[in-house]
């Protein structure tokens, strides 16, 4: 492939466009790169330089040791090297934990990103997660039965902290891509043989299923999953926030309700619940367990709850967790938190 002969490329082009219509990287701002020796990584490490002269940023980069595999600490060694060679601030972070899952990891991973933007002021983290990455995402949470909020997969921006924003610039763009970006510039791209090992069900996603998917059925599928994806993230959001509005109109305040039952510890109206659709329904309903519970609520749970919108009077669901019952004294659906039998 001929090399590039400038710090300009339609790569370069396409990025820069992004972040003024996304407005995701403001100027001036100070941004760690979460770089892992990879084509994406790599990639995206290489475009926020040469615009940085465009945008005033100060820059970093930031490397998670996994300690996964012999090679760890060599990979490390050269991202330090190509942060130096950029004459950029290195920081590694090394577990001393057993990270014996990918969400385990990726947990980790954050919560290293995100100490290490506070510890040395950074505003913004950088990841080089992909178009390609969002398919698999969204493909890998549909089969394992998400809702709207995982389908809508990765988002271009989200809170790591209050002053700590995570932003994926490059989710339209494709992982052959980032790629032919770093053979044109030269760049050595570390291999990750754990991204080989199909024990790893994002892996098997990757290496088999949207392989399949593409030569059967739609070569672009990439390119169609990603769409669906940022498709997905604007219903979902339009969603969310006409659901916390229904929410907030029908939660109750108690000290206004008579007569009611002991352990009571919320309430919402269900008459106005009813003029509204299932889906705003559903997110309002989801709003209120969240309220009181002690863990996000699940499709079941509020789906319980749902039935009783329209559900006779003095009806009552079986218990949630924390051994609290939702009961229907019409007009309002009552949580209440039932005592514990004692043996």
């Amino acid at each position: 492939m001929k090399r590039l002969t400038s710090d300009w490329s339609s790569l370069h082009a396409q990025i820069h466009r992004t972040l003024k219509q996304r407005q995701l990287l403001p100027i001036d701002q100070t941004i760690l790169i979460a770089v892992s020796g990879g084509q994406d990584s790599l990639c995206l490490l290489k475009l926020l330089q040469d615009l940085r002269s465009h945008w005033g940023w100060q820059l970093g980069v930031a490397h998670c040791n996994h300690r996964w595999r012999a090679d760890s600490a060599a990979n490390a060694a050269y991202v330090r090297t190509i942060a130096e060679q950029q004459e950029l601030p290195y920081y590694e972070a090394i577990t001393t934990i057993d990270l014996n899952s990918e969400a385990t990891a990726r947990s980790w991973r954050y919560q290293q990103l995100t100490e290490l933007a506070i510890a040395h002021g950074y505003g913004f983290v950088a990841t080089g997660h992909t178009a390609s990455d969002r398919a698999e995402t969204l493909l890998y949470n549909l089969v394992r039965g998400s809702g709207l909020d995982g389908l809508q997969s990765l988002s271009w921006q989200r809170s790591l902290a209050p002053t700590v924003q995570l932003v994926r610039p490059l989710l339209e763009v494709q992982r052959q891509e980032t790629a032919a970006f770093c053979e044109a510039i030269g760049w050595q791209v570390w291999q990750d043989s754990t991204n080989q090992d199909c024990r790893y069900a994002r892996n098997r996603m990757r290496l088999t299923v949207l392989p399949y998917l593409k030569q059967h059925f739609n070569p672009q599928v990439e390119t169609a999953l990603s769409q669906t994806a940022e498709l997905l993230r604007a219903d979902r959001e339009f969603l969310e926030a006409a659901g916390l509005t229904l929410w907030q109109q029908a939660v109750a305040n108690l000290e206004q309700l008579a007569e009611l039952p002991a352990g009571a510890i919320g309430a919402v109206d269900r008459q106005i619940l009813r003029l509204s659709p299932l889906a705003l329904q559903r997110r309002a309903l989801r709003q209120f367990l969240k309220a009181v519970l002690s863990s996000s609520p699940n499709f079941d749970q509020v789906e319980k709850l749902q039935r009783l919108v329209t559900a006779p009077n003095r009806s009552q669901s079986d218990p949630f967790p924390g051994n609290i019952v939702a009961q229907v004294a019409h007009p309002w659906i009552i949580l209440v938190a039932q005592a514990e039998a004692s043996g």
